[in-house]
Formats: C-alpha cells, sequence, structure tokens
C-alpha cells in the first residue's frame, strides 16, 4: 500500500512539473490575436446598439463616439511606434498617461477597455454591456493573455479612460443642457414641424469645444437665399424643386432617401395611434462604413482604429459647424412652406428632423466623413454599404467614399426636408472640415498631408 500511495505521489509530482513547464504565450503571440481588428468593431457596434436604444441626437451621438474612440486609440498608441498621441493636436487634450516602462501589456486588450468604459461612461442603458464583456474579455484570456499582463492591461486602459472623461468634462457639454430655442414666427424662420411638432433639438451646440476647428464658425458657409415666395426668386425656385421632386419622385429616389433617413427618432401616426422608432444616426453610419472597408481592405487594428477616430473627430467638428449656421440663420423648412403656400396636403418623403434647414447636416457631416476615410484608407474603393440592412433600410454599392456622401446629401433633396443650396453649402464646409482634421492631427509619425 505505501508502494502505491508513493506512485501515485510520484505521479502527481510528475504531472505538475510537466505542467509548470508547458509553454505559455509569448507577447508576440498573445498580442497578435489580440489585436484582430474584429475585436473593436465589436465594442464599437455595441456602443451603436446603445446609442440607438437610449434614442440619442445625432450631434450627442458624435459626442459619445469621438470619446470613447479617442480612448480606444490613444490606449492603442504604445503598441505601434508609427502612431503618437493625441496630445497637443485635439484642442486643449494632454497626452493620456505611459504605460509602466519595462513592463508587459497587452495593449489591444487595454483599447477596447478604453472604449468600452467610455461608452459606458456617456450612455444610459449600461445593462447592454453586462451581458455583452464577459464573454468579451473571456476571449483575452483564451488568446494567452497572462493574468498579470491581463490585470495591468485593463489597468492601463481605466488610466486612459479616465484622462479622456477628465477631458470631455471640460467641453461645455453639461452647461448646454436645458436650453430651449425660442421660436420668433419671423418669416422664413423655423417652426416645429409636423408630426410631433418636438422642440427643436441642441440649439447651444456650437458652445461645445471644438476637436481640431479653431471656432465653430471657422468653416461659416455662405448666407442663404433671402426668404421670400416671389415667383421667381432664388428661394422660391428651390421650394419648387422640392415641391416637385416630392410629388414626382420614382422608386430609385425613394430608395435612396430611406437608405439615408438615420432619423434618429420617428414619430409614426396611424390614426389616433402615434409610436416612435429608434434609428440609426449619421455618425453611427459612417462609422460602420469605415468598418466595412477596413475590413475588407484587412487593415491592422492600428490603422482601423487611427480612421475610426479621426472619422469621429471629424463628423463632431462638422455638426459643431453646422449647427452654428443653422441657429444663426434659423432657416424655415420647406414643408411650413408648402403647407402655408402651395399645398395643405403636402408631405414630404421622409420626416423632417427638429431643428432648422440651412445648412443639410447630412451635407456637411458625410462629405467631412467622407474626406477623412478617402485619405486615411483611400479613393475610389467600391464598397457594399449593408450598415442598416436590419434596420429594414436595405443594401446598397458606391464606388468611393465620396460617392456615398453625395447620394447621402441628393438623398436629402429626395426626402422633401432640405433646399439645394443646403446641400451644396454643407458639402462644401464638410469637405474643408474633414481636409482640416487631417492637416491638424493626423496620428502617424513623418507622414505629409498634401492638398
Amino acid at each position: 500500500m505505501n508502494h502505491l500511495i508513493r506512485f501515485i505521489c510520484t505521479l502527481t509530482l510528475v504531472g505538475l512539473v510537466f505542467t509548470g513547464c508547458r509553454k505559455s504565450a509569448t507577447p508576440a503571440e498573445y498580442n497578435a490575436k489580440a489585436s484582430n481588428v474584429d475585436y473593436y468593431n465589436a465594442a464599437l457596434n455595441k456602443l451603436t446598439d446603445v446609442i440607438i436604444h437610449d434614442i440619442f441626437s445625432p450631434p450627442v451621438a458624435s459626442r459619445i463616439y469621438s470619446y470613447a474612440n479617442l480612448a480606444g486609440y490613444e490606449a492603442l498608441t504604445p503598441f505601434d511606434p508609427q502612431y503618437e498621441s493625441m496630445g497637443g493636436k485635439l484642442k486643449r487634450f494632454q497626452a493620456s498617461p505611459e504605460p509602466e516602462a519595462g513592463k508587459e501589456y497587452c495593449f489591444p486588450l487595454a483599447s477596447t477597455h478604453a472604449f468600452l468604459t467610455i461608452a459606458r461612461a456617456l450612455t444610459f442603458s449600461v445593462e447592454f454591456y453586462d451581458e455583452f464583456e464577459k464573454p468579451f474579455y473571456e476571449q483575452y484570456k483564451k488568446d494567452g493573455v497572462p493574468d498579470d499582463v491581463y490585470d495591468r492591461s485593463i489597468a492601463y486602459g481605466e488610466a486612459v479612460a479616465k484622462h479622456v472623461l477628465d477631458y470631455a468634462a471640460k467641453d461645455g457639454y453639461k452647461e448646454t443642457r436645458g436650453f430651449k430655442h425660442t421660436v420668433t414666427n419671423e418669416d422664413g424662420t423655423w417652426v416645429p414641424t409636423p408630426p410631433a411638432y418636438m422642440d427643436a433639438a441642441e440649439p447651444q451646440w456650437n458652445k461645445i469645444r471644438c476637436w481640431a476647428m479653431d471656432t465653430c464658425s471657422q468653416f461659416k458657409p455662405p448666407r442663404p437665399y433671402p426668404y421670400t415666395i416671389a415667383p421667381g426668386s432664388p428661394y422660391k425656385k428651390e421650394v419648387d424643386e422640392v415641391y416637385e421632386i416630392g410629388k414626382k419622385m420614382d422608386k430609385q429616389q425613394q430608395d435612396i432617401a430611406y437608405f439615408w433617413d438615420d432619423n434618429a427618432f420617428v414619430m409614426n401616426v396611424a390614426g389616433h395611434v402615434m409610436f416612435a422608432s429608434k434609428k440609426m444616426t449619421p455618425g453611427g453610419h459612417w462609422l460602420a462604413i469605415a468598418e466595412t472597408v477596413a475590413r475588407q481592405k484587412k487593415l491592422d487594428m492600428m490603422h482601423a482604429v487611427e480612421a475610426y477616430a479621426l472619422t469621429s473627430f471629424a463628423l463632431s467638428d462638422a455638426f459643431i459647424s453646422c449647427w452654428d449656421e443653422k441657429y444663426r440663420s434659423r432657416m424655415i423648412r420647406p414643408e411650413t412652406v408648402i403647407n402655408k403656400y402651395m399645398d395643405p396636403k403636402w408631405t414630404p418623403f421622409l420626416q423632417t428632423p427638429p431643428f432648422p434647414e440651412y445648412t443639410s447636416g447630412h451635407s456637411t457631416i458625410t462629405a467631412a466623413a467622407a474626406t477623412v476615410l478617402t485619405k486615411l484608407i483611400g479613393d475610389n474603393i467600391a464598397f457594399t454599404d449593408s450598415t442598416e440592412f436590419k434596420y429594414g433600410h436595405g443594401v446598397r454599392t458606391y464606388k468611393s467614399f465620396k460617392d456615398a456622401a453625395n447620394e447621402a446629401s441628393i438623398s436629402r433633396l429626395y426626402g422633401g426636408i432640405h433646399y439645394r443650396s443646403s446641400l451644396m453649402n454643407g458639402q462644401a464646409a464638410g469637405e474643408k472640415i474633414g481636409q482640416w482634421i487631417i492637416e491638424k492631427i493626423h496620428a502617424r509619425k513623418g507622414v505629409v498631408v498634401s492638398r
């Protein structure tokens, strides 16, 4: 019996020795697995789901995306010496904390954790992250990240996220809450539109700190046409165009308008019943396009996260610039003019969003995003956009980012909610903003960006 006990103990000891000697994943091996861009994409898509659920307005959604992607980018930069912090590039942003010298980290893990920490902090329905995060983080351990490296990387991601949240707290957002736009009823100025007659959204958005622009009015568009319903005037011609397109729209125009609707909150009316639909925001749509092409071009994680971050900043500055003009010009919507002077039964194909008309937000932000993505990923890259397939909006294919932006812009005329000059001047401003983002804060070292 004693021999048997000694034999069992010997086998157990040998097993422990072999187990202890089993080769664990090297830093190169677990970082290679953890830097799979699909992990970051999963976190980004989860944030989009929560933004849709929580019904954030398009400008507010762009702010959330920007801070989350800034944190994700900053926590990842130590992973690739070609890239550097946004410190000193973004307005009043200081470089993020450095990782501890001589210690091992899994920076891809730190990056996604920083991203999700911001996502939790800036959205409401945090329970959505609970069910997502457990299997999400477990994957990194399956990839061979040692426990001490895992804990250290999580801590570093939290340190970066705290740094970014401190930055976010000083952007003026809290100070803009609770303000309402005063409707004056002056001729040609915005008034609430049917069916919900909602208050104007984010009238103080030009008070938000810019990301790269010098001021909110740096790229101020030309003045809109003077309001007059006199036949033959430039303004009346634009109203007539919206009216006629609305009466004669073909199936292709309807499909384009519906695909790019991106209205975060649509009020549906059925008899005496009203109910709301939640949809993708335009910023979320363009980040999904960036994700689609990043996957198609097989971009590495660092390159993809750079593209997401700079696209987010372009979207945010474009919203600030556009909203600055909206509440300066306070232009009336086509629906209001047409119902009053031309046809009381006319309705636009899309529901009119609750803010002034000039300039077109879609035109401005899509041009800014497309300009950044063209510079960072390439021109004439054909792609299929299935972003909104799950929301019943179908699938569309484009020759390039600019091709998609052009269609997004014209969709607002087809939808009956914008005048043509609003599209053209919005696009021109958006392109300038996108170029400015690239020139001011392009993240790779030693890269010269030409006009």
